[in-house]
Order: C-alpha cells, then structure tokens, then sequence
C-alpha cells in the first residue's frame, strides 16, 4: 500500500512524525507538508504564487519527504502530480497528527480536514488524524494503529473523510472509543478576539480562542470532552461516490 501523509501544522510537527511512524507498519510512506504552519487554510490553494517543493529530512526510517512552500491542500496536488505518480500514486492520504481537535463547526476551518477533501478529490480514500494539541501524544501512541488498521478495513469510501480525534490525557484516562459521531452544531474554539483601538478609528484583534465547555450529547466535541477517543464521517457535499 501507497499512503501519502500530509498535515497542516508544518512538516517539523511532531505529529505528523507519529503518524508517518504509524502508517510506515502499513505501507510504503510519502510525507508531503507545508514547510510552515498553515492551520485553519481549509482547502486553501494557490493559483497565482509559485509554489517551492524540496526534498526534506524527516526523523522516520525508510520515509520519503517533502517540504511544500504552500498549504496543505497544495501539497497532495503537487504530491499526487508529480511526487507519487504511476506504481508509486497514493491508495490513501492520512492527515495530521493535527495539534488541536478538529471537531464540530472547526471541520469548516480545519486545514487537516482540507487536505484529505483533496484526496478524495483525486478519488484517493483519506483519513483525519487529531489531538488536543501540545506534546502529550500518549493516547494517540496507545491506540493510533490498531485504528488506522480499523479504517483500512472499512469500505473504500470516496465521499467522505474519516475524521479521529483522541481526547486529553493520557491513554489510561481514555473510556472508549466512540464511531459514528456526528459534529456538533457548534465551534470546538470560540470566536474570541482581544481588540486594540487606533486613533484613526482602526482596531486590531487578537485571536484569544476558548474551548467550549459543553455540547450538544452524542456529538463528537461532547464525546471528546468526556474522555473518548471519536471516529466520525466529514461529509463533501460536491464529490460524490461514483468516481473511480
């Protein structure tokens, strides 16, 4: 199996390492990622700026990676066009490990979500990895193979991506996992900004997001906040299941 692993925080984040670690047990492993931090870009494109790829040292054996000077949506086109092409063209794409739940309304704005939407573009089946963010990856250490071999099983699926979220805490702390979950009607991280006022009338915010507390039961932020590790579908409402 072909697997091409792309993410939105950068190809330096530690989580894209773990998923690479995870998918090379499965298959022969191309990491394509933004040479820079492009959470939040959905399927953001270029259309107009060059777009700089270079071969990248990467801390995972028998990996081939890439350094994309564009967005993650970006860097499966240039990966699908010209770095795995004939034998070597993607069965899958798995994105993330991403650095921040991706969960609720936050799929809209997700550049993890966006970069598997442009697998399924390409009718490649795709994946979604994500954790609440920081250094603490003990969860995800616990029981990200045993779910990526999960999702292998299922029906090739080329409408939708299999979103992952793994709770906070350690893996011992997590109570289950829960399939099926649908996002919840509501931002994971609320719209907070800090405004500074100018003389001239202008104002700058400062983006000061909070996580939300609660949701809606049986949603997949109310399963994360509980301590579940979630599997959900993120549906495209513009591919449908007919191509190839």
């Amino acid at each position: 199996m072909n697997i091409l692993v792309v993410n939105d925080d950068g190809i330096r984040s530690p989580g894209i390492v773990k998923l690479a670690q995870a998918a090379a047990r499965f298959g022969t492993v191309t990491v394509a990622a933004p040479d820079a931090q492009c959470s939040a870009m959905s399927q953001h494109i270029h259309v107009y700026d060059p777009i700089e790829v270079s071969p990248a040292a990467f801390p995972a054996e028998g990996v081939r990676a890439w350094r994309i000077g564009g967005t993650p949506a970006d860097c499966v086109k240039a990966a699908v066009h010209y770095l795995c092409t004939g034998e070597d063209a993607p069965d899958v794409v798995f994105s993330g490990i991403n650095d921040g739940w991706n969960a609720g309304f936050d799929d809209l704005y997700s550049g993890t979500i966006g970069a598997a939407m442009e697998g399924l573009r390409f009718g490649i089946p795709a994946f979604a990895f994500s954790a609440s963010g920081g250094s603490d990856f003990s969860a995800a250490d616990r029981y990200l193979q045993p779910i990526i071999e999960e999702l292998l099983s299922y029906p090739r699926c080329l409408d939708v991506v299999w979103s992952v979220n793994f709770p906070d805490g350690d893996a011992d702390g997590v109570k289950g996992i829960r399939r099926g979950v649908k996002p919840a009607q509501t931002q994971f991280y609320t719209d907070r900004f800090l405004r500074t006022d100018r003389p001239d009338g202008s104002f700058v915010l400062q983006p000061a997001s909070e996580l939300v507390c609660s949701a809606e039961p049986g949603s997949d932020v109310d399963w994360i906040l509980r301590g579940y590790i979630t599997i959900g579908k993120v549906r495209s409402t513009v591919i449908g299941t007919d191509l190839p």
